[in-house]
Parts: C-alpha cells; structure tokens; sequence
C-alpha cells in the first residue's frame, strides 16, 4: 500500500498535539498537513486532495461537530476521525451521527490510532483501484495480440524489448487498428503494470475541457467548478498515461503539455503549487503529424518529446490470415451477448469477409458482425441481403463538378442515425440499453431519436 497517496489533515488548536500527532504518521509513510482550526481547514481543502482530516472537537474559531457537518455537506468521501480528550468521549460518539468514521483518544497507545488509519486507508486506496480497473476492462484486448500476421508479431516482440523502460513511445496507425490495446499491452509487460493505465481521448475534448481534463482544475477555477478535481496525469502517478490522437490536441495546449513532459510536474487549472509526477506517456494518432508541423498545428519540439520510439500498427487489412480468429471470437462473444447460439458460416460470408478491405479496422468487422448476428436465421451467419452502408451523393449542377464527398455534417448526421438504429436494434427497441451502448444519457438518445424521427 503506497502509504504517500493518502493525504491527512491533523486540525487541533494545541500545537503540540498537531506535531506529535504529524510526527508519527510521516514516520509510518502518510502525506500530512496541519492547522489549528476548522475554518483554516475549510480553506485548505480548497487547494489540496485530502483523504482523512483528524480534527479535535473544542476549537475557538469552529468546534469540530460544526466542522464535521460542513465537510460532509462539501466533501462527503473524505473520513473523519475525532481526536478527543477523555472526558469527550460522549461528544465523539455524537459526532460520528454526524458522519465521523472512528475516534481515537488522546495520550493513547499510537498503535491503535495507526491500525485504524491504516485500515481506513486500505479501504479508501482499494476503492481508488477498483474505480480504475472498471474503467481499464478491455475484453478484446488479449484475442487481439495473438497473430499470424509476421508484421505484428514483429511488432509485439519490439513491445517485449521497450516495455521494461520508461521511454516515451508514439504509436501510429489508422483509425479502429488496435493503438490502445497496443499502448495497455505495453503498460501490462512493464514494472507499472501494478499502478494505473489511464487513457484520455485527446480528441472527444473541447480545448478548454481538455485542460482540465489533462490536469484538473481547483474549486472556483471557472465557471461550474463546482469542486476540486484531479487530472488525468495526476491519476496516473507512477503508472502509464496514454494520450490517443495526441494530433487533435490544440496548439494553445501544446506548449503546456511540452513543458509539463520537460518538467515532469504538472499545476492544476486556477492553482500556482506544482504537483510532482512519474508517469509513463504513450500516445497515438492516425495523423501525419510532419505534415501537421508543416502546416502549423503541431509543434515540433512536441514531436521530438513524445516519439523516442515509434510503432506502427499494421490495418486490418494487411493481416487478413488473423481474420478467422477474429471472426470466430467475436461471433462467439456477440452470440452469447446477444443470446443467438451461431452454428455455422456460410460460405460466401466468409468470402465476402476476406474481400473486405475494413476502413475501419478491427471495429469495423466487429460492427459488422454484430449486424450480421442480429439478422441471423436458424443458427447460420449470412451476408446475403447484408448491405453496407452507403452515403447518398449529391446532385451534380452544371456550374460544379459533381462530387464525391457529403458535406460533413450531413454524412455525420447518416453516419449518427444508422448508428444508433444498430443500438436499437441490438437491444430491441430498449432506449435505457441502448443508451448505455452508446454511452449517453436516455434524455440525449430520445432527442436523437426525435431529431431523426427513428422508429423503434
């Protein structure tokens, strides 16, 4: 247990007992800060992550039931523990109504005071870890990493040989290829594979958002920051951050995220006080990012920072020998999901699998499957009648040239409808399910389903 990542307030208006109290638990490995009342520490909990605050019960400015109420009501995961003096037990007791975890004496043996700190700790870090390993469950991550194809297996050899350092690695390929499997592959064979992977969408992100985001803001900061909130590279101390399509970061933000790698520490959004870090950094985009320095929107400097090593990930449709592999996992899995027991292929499916060329990758077969498994009869997986879809072109007029491309927002708008049809369809109409699917709130997948007038 990393002792150092859970941070302590002592709060006690006698001096001595704060450093007594902070002596001992720096020396058994805790991160400890001090004040000698409850407003003092209101006003450092607006500034620093706090895990337990130890607070006395008889302070002059603000008595410890007063502070305990306005931390619970503003902080309601921190723990609480009373210190009291003999004659207060009652008190303490009264105070745990109000949300006090534990209380300890005053004068009593340390053990005692350490073995509750130390299980409220365990507790509080197990938690933390849960939290991530929910977020970091990839189940195609394992299928994906067994190959016929010699280029990849060359690949995951060069992921063997540069796991056991800390250099900074680039990954590039197209869109759907696998980059964060390849990033967690390289995290999971490394001497961090025990602390966090946290990956972060560069892309999803508006340039302000992503700033906090990247780094997390203090209470106040702007507006509706409504509460302190770590970043991402702060989640992944001593760990491995993956920043996927580092290409679409801003160019105001590149800068800052230059000097955060040169100066490994980081300050919050509103906050002067660096944070130090060690982390891991990978990235990825499916950009030319020589050309985006050519054109201005990416630094060079930043290029040379975050590809010390480069990798590759070939697409799909350059490692055609791994897709039977593919398509029996994920028609299995798919199956199971789906509840549709798939006994057999038919011939020309399969053939019309290896003429695919997959703009998409590996997501896309795996949404084609999908597809192909909810329209499945009698057990037999077929491509007849499956039709991929097809963007409508427009008119051509005399005076241009007829086209080839929608207009963005329209071919979004095609692309957005069939996609959340598929959803519907995968969960028969349920619109809770399938907002899940597609990770938004029901309220957002009714005005979708509004907006495109889509039967259910």
């Amino acid at each position: 247990m990393d002792k150092k990542n859970y941070r302590i307030l002592i709060v006690d208006d006698e001096i001595e007992y704060q450093r007594v109290f902070a002596y001992l638990l720096q020396k058994n490995g805790y991160s400890v800060l001090t004040c000698s009342g409850g407003k003092e520490a209101l006003e450092l909990l607006l500034k620093n992550e706090i895990d337990l605050i130890m607070t006395d019960l008889k302070m002059p400015d603000m008595d410890g039931i007063e502070l305990i109420r306005q931390v619970k009501a503003a902080y309601e995961e921190i723990d609480i523990m009373v210190i009291t003096a003999f004659g207060s037990i009652e008190s303490a007791v009264d105070a745990m109504k109000y949300g006090a975890t534990g209380y300890s004496i005053k004068n009593s043996e340390p053990e005692a005071l350490l073995l509750d700190i130390d299980r409220m700790a365990k507790i509080r870090i197990l938690e933390r870890e849960n939290r991530i390993l929910q977020q970091q469950t990839n189940p195609d991550g394992d299928q994906f990493l067994q190959s016929e194809n010699p280029e990849f297996r060359e690949l995951l050899e060069t992921c063997k040989q540069v796991a056991a350092s800390d250099i900074n690695i680039l990954i590039l390929g197209e869109s759907g290829a696998g980059k964060e499997v390849i990033a967690r592959y390289i995290h999971k064979l490394s001497a961090r594979s025990e602390k966090h992977f946290i990956p972060v969408n560069c892309q999803v992100f508006a340039e302000g958002t992503l700033e906090s985001e990247l780094f997390g803001h203090e209470k106040g900061a702007f507006t509706g920051a409504t509460e302190k909130r770590i970043g991402r590279f702060e989640a992944a101390n001593q760990g491995t951050l993956f920043l996927d399509e580092i290409g679409d970061i801003p160019l105001s933000l590149q800068g800052k995220l230059l000097r955060v790698l040169e100066g490994k520490e980081i300050e919050r959004v509103g906050s002067n006080k660096p944070i130090e870090l060690d982390i891991r950094l990978i990235s990825a985009t499916n950009k030319d990012l020589a050309r985006a320095i050519g054109q201005g929107v990416f630094r060079e400097d930043l290029l040379y920072r975050i590809n010390t090593l480069t990798i590759t990930v070939p697409p799909l449709r350059e490692r055609k020998e791994d897709l039977p592999m593919f398509v029996e996992y994920f028609v299995r899995r798919i199956g199971k999901e789906q509840k549709k027991k798939i006994r057999q292929i038919d011939p020309g499916t399969l053939e019309f699998l290896y003429n695919y060329d997959y703009p998409g990758n590996v997501r896309e077969l795996k949404n084609l499957l999908e597809r192909m498994v909810v329209l499945s009869e009698d057990g037999v997986l077929r491509s007849r009648g499956f039709a991929l879809p097809k963007l409508e072109q427009p008119a051509c007029r005399e005076e241009k040239p007829c086209g080839t491309v929608l207009p963005l927002r329209k071919a979004r708008g095609i692309f957005e409808k069939e996609h959340i049809e598929r959803a519907l369809e995968i969960t028969e109409g349920n619109v809770a399910a399938a907002a899940v699917l597609l990770e938004i709130t029901k309220r957002q997948l009714w005005n979708k389903i509004a907006e495109y007038n889509i039967q259910r």
